[in-house]
């Protein structure tokens, strides 16, 4: 290696370090909340009982600290398939077997959605190209059918209105998603028409990428997502709204944490927890 980082592919330092997270092995845990905002990383970090390590270097802000007895760090990773793809390839680099949850907002795009509800991915239409850099076109972003359970259980024992189907993807906040701004009209403006009448359930920026990389990598990721947008009837969500939105989707993304812990003890021999196996908490 030389002085400074290992080379122009590998770009980590002597203790192994990452350059763009700023972390280093054992400074992670294996249990791992993605969000989007950073202020958001640090709302999740309030909710911990403490907190080991706060780190912040460029966009990417990170805690790791203790929920309820579970080693848990939390990242905010910025907007978009760029970032999060630096974020899940780095996070990899520096902690064995990890588990991911994104906890993030999106728009609704079926009319029985609500501001406010819950949206969990059980797959992820790949409209972002981040990445066909990794698989072919047609690869599925699917998520760990575990985590998709572990997020409805957490919703419901919330009390949460949440819905589970496909989300999409999307490369960008406006044209990518079809809203018409004066002097940038996107070039597909019938984008939100087409996808809702494909069944999917919500649109947003981050999720096939976490989805298609955890596949690749092989190790468990799922999503759930706020509804701050109704693009049906072009509403968006209140600051109070807001508010209570997210911190019932990090609630929703911490449990499942939880959940999924538990089903990996219970699982033994078998390569994924089913209904038939007993689950401890």
């Amino acid at each position: 290696m030389q002085q400074g980082y290992e080379s122009a592919e590998r770009v980590r330092d002597a203790e192994g370090r990452q350059y763009h997270i700023g972390l280093a092995p054992g400074e992670v845990a294996r249990h791992i909340m993605l969000v989007g905002d950073p202020a958001r990383a640090t709302r999740v970090a309030g909710l911990f009982d403490r907190v080991e390590l706060e780190r912040r270097n460029r966009e990417f802000v990170t805690y790791t600290g203790e929920h309820r007895g579970l080693r848990v760090t939390v990242m905010g990773t910025g907007m978009g398939s760029g970032p999060t793809e630096i974020a899940v390839i780095e996070l990899c680099q520096v902690v064995e077997r990890p588990v991911m949850i994104r906890c993030g907002s999106a728009g609704a795009l079926q009319p029985d959605m609500q501001l406010g509800d819950l949206a969990i991915s059980q797959a992820a239409l790949r409209l972002e190209n981040t990445t066909c850099y990794f698989v072919e076109e047609g690869y599925p972003a699917v998520a760990d059918p575990q985590a998709v359970l572990a997020l409805a259980a957490a919703a419901a024992a919330d009390g949460q209105r949440f819905h589970v189907g496909i989300t999409a993807t999307a490369p960008g906040f406006y044209g990518a998603q079809g809203r018409k701004i004066p002097g940038f009209m996107p070039r597909e403006p019938d984008i939100v028409a087409r996808l809702a009448a494909q069944g999917v359930k919500n649109l947003e920026m981050e999720t096939s990428t976490l989805l298609t990389l955890a596949t690749l990598r092989g190790f468990p990721a799922g999503a759930v997502c706020a509804i701050y947008a109704t693009r049906h009837d072009n509403v968006f969500i209140t600051p109070a709204q807001k508010d209570a939105a997210e911190l019932a989707c990090v609630r929703c993304g911490l449990e499942a944490l939880h959940t999924l812990d538990a089903m990996e003890a219970a699982r033994g021999a078998s390569p994924i927890w089913h209904p038939g196996l007993p689950l401890r908490r």
